[in-house]
């Protein structure tokens, strides 16, 4: 796989829309988050205006569920204690569960699965497909980022929100709003201690890890956002990518599986590669010709 990135031409690469990244920044680095807003566009707008309210600052991660995921929002129990969600937020948003396929783009892969008709990826997001109703959804493959709900499909505010850390929980598909996708940062989430209460979450105030602000990263001065580019999915290299994952033809390898799990292709991404350093122009000589008598 590295030789193929390796190969990789500028144009296989894509900066992230800065409207469209989220920075979750804890005492230990900073997680960066890429939105979706054409698969959950109420979710995303409740998102961008909680962040630019500052809704999440001096919050905490309240539930780390193993093998499952970590959850963060207002660890208030009652909603009379609960944080005001400010200026240009709704308090209740519409399930966006899946959405028409039509005109959406699908890079598909080659091989069945058993949660959709079709699986491939949209905008860099891993998603399914159904033909037969056009519809599409996204996946919730590991590090993708989902708003929590109560009981109704419409309960949502995107106030509470959650990263596969585990398993991809495919069952999950459609069930609930996927509103995007860590694209850097995930180990910080991964590696934090299990809660002990009920579905991971932790029991002591003392036990939450402190969120110091969740921005967009149009927000942020540009010396202090992150470098970072996507690869596409939407390329010839892309597709090479995932044949080389879906059948390793290296020597440790000594039988080829012939599939790939849309939830196991490698999504990668880079710092932007320095840019080559124009030569100075030679100076031009200031001595007079010489002329001839």
């Amino acid at each position: 796989m590295q030789d193929i990135l390796d190969a990789s031409a500028p144009s296989d690469w894509r900066v992230p829309d800065p409207k469209n990244t989220l920075y979750m920044d804890l005492d230990s680095g900073r997680v960066v988050i890429e939105l979706a807003p054409a698969f959950a566009p109420a979710h995303v707008g409740n998102i961008r205006a909680l962040a630019k309210n500052g809704y999440w600052n001096g919050m905490s991660i309240n539930r780390s569920q193993d093998n499952f995921v970590v959850q963060w929002g207002d660890p208030a129990e009652e909603d009379k204690d609960r944080k005001p969600m400010g200026r240009g937020t709704k308090a209740q948003l519409p399930a966006e569960f899946a959405r028409k396929s039509d005109g959406l783009p699908f890079d598909r892969l080659p091989d069945a699965d058993g949660w959709a008709p079709q699986v491939g990826f949209s905008n860099g997001f891993p998603a399914g497909r159904d033909p037969a109703t056009n519809t599409a959804w996204m996946a919730h493959c590991y590090g993708a980022v989902g708003a929590g709900r109560d009981v109704a499909a419409d309960s949502s505010n995107a106030t509470e929100l959650y990263v596969v850390t585990g398993q991809s929980p495919r069952q999950l598909d459609r069930n609930i709003t996927l509103v995007g996708r860590v694209i850097k940062g995930i180990e910080l989430l991964s590696v934090l201690p299990r809660g002990t209460g009920p579905l991971g979450f932790y029991e002591q105030p003392s036990q939450r890890t402190p969120i110091r602000s969740v921005r967009l990263a149009a927000d942020v001065p540009k010396k202090d956002r992150v470098a970072i580019e996507v690869l596409r999915t939407d390329t010839p290299l892309f597709t090479d990518l995932v044949e080389s994952r879906r059948n390793r033809r290296d020597e440790w390898y000594k039988h080829m599986a012939g599939h790939i799990d849309l939830c196991n292709v490698p999504l990668p991404t880079r710092a932007p590669p320095p840019k080559p350093v124009k030569a100075a122009p030679a100076a031009k000589s200031k001595a007079k010709p010489k002329t001839k008598r």
